[in-house]
C-alpha cells in the first residue's frame, strides 16, 4: 500500500497533530510497520556508513532523529492495543512484537554504528557538548552496551533471538491477562446486594446491561468494580467468588494460563543477563537505576517491611475481634479483609464509603487535578469537542500556559470496557522534543473506572481519585517536558525515579483547600462538610499496614524471581510461595499482584526487578512534599518553580540523584515516608 494511501504513514495534519483515528483500520498496520522499519534500517545504514568522522550531530543527533515513521506507527498501534484491543490487533501484536524487538536488537548490535558511538564516548570530555548532549551521548552508549553491542558471533545471534522471543512472550502474557479479566462477570440479583452502596449498584446495573444482562447487577475484575464490591458486600460467599477470580487471573489452566510463559521468561532473562556479564537479571536491571544495587533496594524494603508487618498484624487482630464480637465462627480470610476494614474505618472515623462517595464526582476530580496544575505551574485546560479521537468516550483538552500559548493536548480515557486492559496508565501519541522543531506532546491518561448509569452523576471512590491524580502527575511529566532530544524527554528517566512526579501529585488531592472546592455533593451541590473532611484527612493512614504489606510482598517476589539462578524446572507457584514464606507473609493478605497476572514485570521488562520503584519513589515524594510543608504553603511559588524546572520539565537530561538534589538541596531520608504511613509518631 503506497504511503500516501495508508493513514498511519501519512503526515498527520489534523488538529494538534492527532492521528487520523477514524481512517485507520487493522489492515493498515502490517504494511505500515514494514515500510517504517525499512526506512529506519536505511537511516541507520546511512549513519553507520557515513564516511565523515563521527561527531555528535552526524551520529548521536542523527540517531535521535531517525525512526520517526516507526515511532509514529507504533504510537497509534500500541496505544490502541491497550485501550481498544480486537482479535485482529492481538494477532498483529503477537507477530510484530518480535519483529520490532529483532529490529531494535540488530540496531543496537550494528558494529559500524556502535564503533562511531564508542569513539565519541571515549573522547566525550573534549567535544564541547552541552549538559543535555553529554547526557544523551552517555545514555546512548550505555543503552547499546546493555543491549549487547560488544557481543560477537554466536553470542550476538543468541541475544537477538532472546530479545525477540521475550517480546513475543510479553505480548502473550498481556493478552492472557486481558482474556481472563474480560471473560469474567459475576451477575447478581437484587437480593444479593446487601451492604453495597447506591452508587455501586448503579454502576453494576450499567455494567450488566452493557454486557447483555439487563435487570441484573455485574461485578467485573476491573479494580474499580471488584474492590468496592469486596469492601461493601455483606455476602461472604460472593466475596470469595469474586476474590478468587481476581487472585487467579492468569492461573486458570488452558490457553490463558501464564505459568509456563513466566518460566520461559525467567530463563531467557537470566541467560540474557549472563551474556552481558551480570550474575543475574536483577543485577542487570538495577545497574541502570537510581538505587544502583540490590543491596540498596533490599535495605529499603526490609526497613519498611518490618514496620508494615507489625502494623498489619495489629490491624488483623482488630478485624478478627470484630468478627468474634458479632458471634461469627471463622478466621479472617483474604476475601474478608477489605469488608471488615471498611467497617472498622466507619467505626473509627465515622466514615462510610456510601456517605463519602457522592462528594467525589469524576468531572469535579478532573477539574481538581487541573486546578492544582494551574496553581503550581500556571496551566489552563480547555476542553475541545468534535475531534477525531480513538473512542467516543475519550475527552480532549488543550493545555495552555500563563501566556495563552499551546503546551500540549491532553486526552482522558476514563471508563472500563472489555477491550481495555486493566489498570491505569499514562502514554503518549507524540512526545515533546525540539530536535525537529518545537514539537508539543499529545498525552493520554487511561483509567478503568466503573461507569455509572446513563444520565446519573459519575461517582468515583476516594481510591479512584488518588489513581486519577497519580496518572495525571505522569501526564504532567510528559506535558511539561522541556528538552531537545527525544530519548530524555518526559518520562524517559530512571525507572525508580519515574514515579516521583505521579506519587508526589497525589498529595494535593487531600489538601483541605482542594477538597473544599471540588468535593461537592452530586445531588445538593454542597461542599464536603468540615467534619467529614477532617475525618478523611485523619483516616489517610488507616489500613496502611495492609496496603504496604501487599505492595512489599510483590516487590520481594519480583526481586526473588529475578535474582535466583534459573537452572532446571521452574515452578512459578512454588517460587512465589517460598518467597512469601521467607518474609513471613500473613496468610490473610495476598500480594497486590500475583505472578500469573503481574503485568508490570511480565508484559514487558519495564518494571521487572523494579516493582520496588513505587516505594523508592515514595521515599522521594514524601520528602519532596515536606519541602512545601516547610515553606508553609502547599502551593509555595518558589518550590513549585523548582519542582517544575528540576523534576517535571527536566526529563532525563541529568542523573536522577542530581535532579532531586537540585530541587531539594539534598537527598531524601526514609523517615517522612514512615511518618506518612503512620509507622512513626509525628515529630
Amino acid at each position: 500500500m503506497p504511503q500516501n494511501q495508508n493513514p498511519v504513514l501519512a503526515q498527520w495534519l489534523g488538529p494538534y497533530g492527532l492521528p487520523p483515528f477514524g481512517a485507520v483500520a487493522a489492515a493498515h498496520y502490517r504494511p505500515a510497520f514494514e515500510q517504517a522499519l525499512a526506512e529506519h534500517r536505511a537511516e541507520i545504514d546511512r549513519i553507520a556508513q557515513n564516511p565523515a568522522a563521527p561527531d555528535f550531530d552526524n551520529t548521536i543527533a542523527a540517531l535521535e532523529d531517525s525512526g520517526r515513521l516507526s515511532r509514529q506507527v507504533g504510537a497509534v498501534f500500541w496505544n490502541l492495543c491497550g485501550t481498544d484491543s480486537t482479535p485482529e490487533l492481538e494477532e498483529i501484536e503477537r507477530e510484530i512484537s518480535g519483529v520490532l524487538a529483532r529490529h531494535a536488537s540488530e540496531t543496537s548490535m550494528n558494529a559500524a554504528l556502535f564503533a562511531r558511538i564508542d569513539a565519541l564516548y571515549a573522547r566525550r570530555g573534549t567535544l564541547g557538548l552541552t549538559r543535555e548532549q553529554l547526557r544523551v551521548l552517555e545514555l546512548t552508549h550505555k543503552d547499546f552496551m546493555r543491549a549487547g553491542a560488544r557481543l560477537e558471533g554466536a553470542q550476538r545471534a543468541r541475544m537477538t533471538a532472546i530479545v525477540e522471543r521475550l517480546a513475543r512472550l510479553g505480548a502473550a502474557f498481556s493478552q492472557n491477562v486481558l482474556a481472563d479479566e474480560s471473560s469474567f462477570l459475576l451477575l447478581l440479583d437484587e437480593d444479593a446486594l446487601d451492604g453495597l452502596s447506591e452508587s455501586f449498584r448503579a454502576s453494576a446495573a450499567a455494567l450488566a446491561t452493557e454486557r447483555g444482562a439487563s435487570g441484573k447487577y455485574g461485578v467485573s475484575l476491573s479494580r474499580s468494580s471488584v474492590e468496592p464490591f469486596l469492601q461493601g458486600s455483606a455476602r461472604r460467599d460472593l466475596r470469595e467468588v469474586a476474590f478468587s477470580a481476581w487472585a487467579k487471573r492468569g492461573e486458570n489452566g488452558g490457553e490463558t494460563d501464564n505459568r509456563a510463559i513466566i518460566a520461559e521468561i525467567l530463563k531467557l532473562r537470566h541467560e540474557r543477563a549472563r551474556l552481558l556479564g551480570y550474575e543475574n537479571f536483577a543485577g542487570y536491571k538495577l545497574d541502570d537505576t537510581m538505587a544502583k544495587t540490590l543491596e540498596a533496594v533490599r535495605a529499603l524494603l526490609d526497613e519498611v517491611w518490618a514496620a508494615a508487618l507489625e502494623q498489619a498484624r495489629n490491624e488483623r487482630a482488630a478485624l478478627q475481634a470484630t468478627i468474634e464480637k458479632e458471634g461469627a465462627n471463622f478466621q479472617l480470610g483474604a476475601a474478608d479483609w477489605r469488608y471488615y476494614a471498611e467497617r472498622a474505618r466507619k467505626e473509627r472515623y465515622d466514615l462510610d464509603q456510601a456517605e463519602v462517595a457522592p462528594y467525589f464526582q469524576l468531572d469535579n476530580m478532573i477539574a481538581a487535578a487541573f486546578h492544582v496544575a494551574e496553581r503550581l505551574f500556571g496551566l489552563r485546560f480547555v476542553e475541545q469537542h468534535g475531534l477525531d479521537l480513538y473512542h467516543p468516550e475519550v475527552r480532549a483538552f488543550e493545555v495552555l500556559n500563563e501566556r495563552g500559548e499551546h503546551v500540549a493536548l491532553f486526552l482522558g480515557d476514563y471508563f472500563a470496557r472489555p477491550s481495555k486492559r486493566g489498570g491505569a496508565w499514562m502514554s503518549e501519541f507524540r512526545g515533546q522534543e525540539k530536535l525537529a522543531g518545537d514539537i508539543r506532546p499529545v498525552v493520554v491518561n487511561v483509567m478503568n473506572f466503573a461507569k455509572g448509569a446513563a444520565g446519573a452523576p459519575q461517582l468515583i471512590s476516594l481510591d479512584d481519585a488518588h489513581t486519577l491524580f497519580h496518572e495525571f502527575g505522569h501526564a504532567l511529566h510528559g506535558m511539561l517536558s522541556d528538552v531537545t532530544y527525544p530519548c530524555v524527554a518526559g518520562t524517559n528517566v530512571a525507572r525508580d525515579f519515574v514515579e516521583l512526579p505521579s506519587q508526589l501529585y497525589e498529595h494535593w488531592l487531600l489538601e483541605p483547600g482542594v477538597l473544599r472546592r471540588f468535593a461537592l455533593h452530586a445531588q445538593t451541590g454542597e461542599a464536603l462538610p468540615e467534619d467529614m473532611l477532617a475525618r478523611i484527612v485523619a483516616a489517610r493512614n488507616f489500613n496502611q499496614g495492609f496496603a504496604t504489606v501487599e505492595f512489599c510482598a510483590s516487590a520481594f517476589v519480583d526481586l526473588d524471581l529475578h535474582e535466583r539462578d534459573q537452572q532446571g524446572e521452574i515452578d512459578v507457584g512454588e517460587l512465589e510461595r517460598a518467597s512469601l514464606a521467607r518474609i513471613e507473609m500473613p496468610a490473610d493478605i495476598i500480594m497486590r499482584h500475583r505472578a500469573p497476572h503481574f503485568s508490570h514485570i511480565f508484559s514487558g521488562d519495564g518494571y521487572s526487578s523494579g516493582y520496588y520503584s513505587y516505594l523508592w519513589a515514595q521515599v522521594l515524594d514524601a520528602d519532596a512534599f515536606e519541602a512545601f510543608k516547610e515553606a508553609g504553603d502547599p502551593f509555595a511559588r518558589e518550590m513549585a518553580e523548582k519542582l517544575r524546572e528540576h523534576i517535571y520539565a527536566a526529563g532525563g537530561g541529568q542523573d536522577a540523584r542530581d535532579a532531586y538534589t537540585a530541587f531539594r538541596g539534598r537527598m531524601p531520608t526514609v523517615e517522612p515516608l514512615l511518618r506518612q504511613r503512620g509507622f512513626l509518631t509525628p515529630d
